[in-house]
C-alpha cells in the first residue's frame, strides 16, 4: 500500500527539468514582449493626440490673430494700409495708443509676425514701412507662430471678385502735395490658403477699414 506514495514523493522531489525551465522562460519572455509593444502602442498613440491637439489649439491662436490684425485695418495715405508681395503680407491696424505695421511672412516652412513699435507720427509710420522690408528674422517684435507651413496663398476680393494682390486693382487717388502710391481703393476681403502637409485651410475675412 505505501509503495504509490514512494513513488509519487520521488517525483516531486525530482522538481523541473532544464527543458521545463526553458518553455517558460520562454513563454514568460513572448508575454513579456507583447505586454511592452501594447503598453508602447499606447504611449505612441497618447503623444500623437497630444501633439495634434496641441497643434490644433496653436493654429486656432494664430487665426485668432490673424482676424484680429486683419479686423483692425487703418487706413493711412502715409503708406499702403494692406499689401503682399508674394511672400509678406504688410498691414497698418488700429491700437489703443496709435497705430502699427505688421507683417506676416513665409521663411521656409515657417510663419512668422513681426510687429512694429505703436506710433503717432506719420514719418514714424514710414521708417516701419521701410524696416518691414528688410527683415531678418531676430528683430524685436518677431514671432515664429507656426512651423511646417508648406505653402501660403493670399487673394483679395475687389469689386468683382477674388484675385491676385498683385494684379493691378483699385487705385485711390494721390493725396494732395504727395507721392502717388498704389493703395487698394476698393478692397473687401482676404482670403488666407494655408497649407500644411496634407492638411489645406482656407479662411475669409470681410474687411472693415477705419479711417483718420
Amino acid at each position: 500500500m505505501d509503495r504509490p506514495v514512494l513513488a509519487l514523493r520521488s517525483r516531486c522531489d525530482r522538481g523541473f527539468t532544464l527543458i521545463e525551465v526553458l518553455v517558460a522562460l520562454m513563454i514568460m519572455a513572448v508575454l513579456s514582449t507583447l505586454a511592452w509593444r501594447g503598453i508602447d502602442g499606447i504611449v505612441r498613440a497618447r503623444d500623437i493626440s497630444q501633439a495634434q491637439l496641441d497643434r490644433s489649439l496653436r493654429l486656432n491662436t494664430v487665426m485668432a490673430q490673424w482676424d484680429q490684425d486683419l479686423s483692425a485695418l487703418f487706413d493711412t495715405p502715409a503708406v499702403p494700409y494692406l499689401s503682399f508681395d508674394g511672400s509678406t503680407l504688410r498691414l497698418v491696424r488700429r491700437t489703443m495708443e496709435g497705430v502699427q505695421l505688421v507683417a506676416w511672412s513665409l521663411e521656409g516652412t515657417q510663419w512668422q509676425r513681426w510687429a512694429g513699435p505703436v506710433v503717432n507720427r506719420v514719418a514714424e509710420l514710414q521708417d516701419s514701412w521701410m524696416r518691414s522690408q528688410q527683415l531678418l528674422g531676430n528683430e524685436p517684435g518677431q514671432l515664429v507662430l507656426l512651423d511646417g507651413v508648406t505653402d501660403l496663398q493670399i487673394q483679395f476680393f475687389r469689386e468683382n471678385g477674388w484675385s491676385n494682390p498683385q494684379s493691378s486693382g483699385d487705385v485711390a487717388p494721390a493725396t494732395a502735395g504727395g507721392e502717388a502710391q498704389r493703395r487698394e481703393a476698393s478692397l473687401y476681403g482676404v482670403r488666407l490658403v494655408l497649407v500644411l502637409g496634407e492638411q489645406r485651410l482656407t479662411r475669409d475675412v470681410a474687411l472693415a477699414l477705419r479711417q483718420p
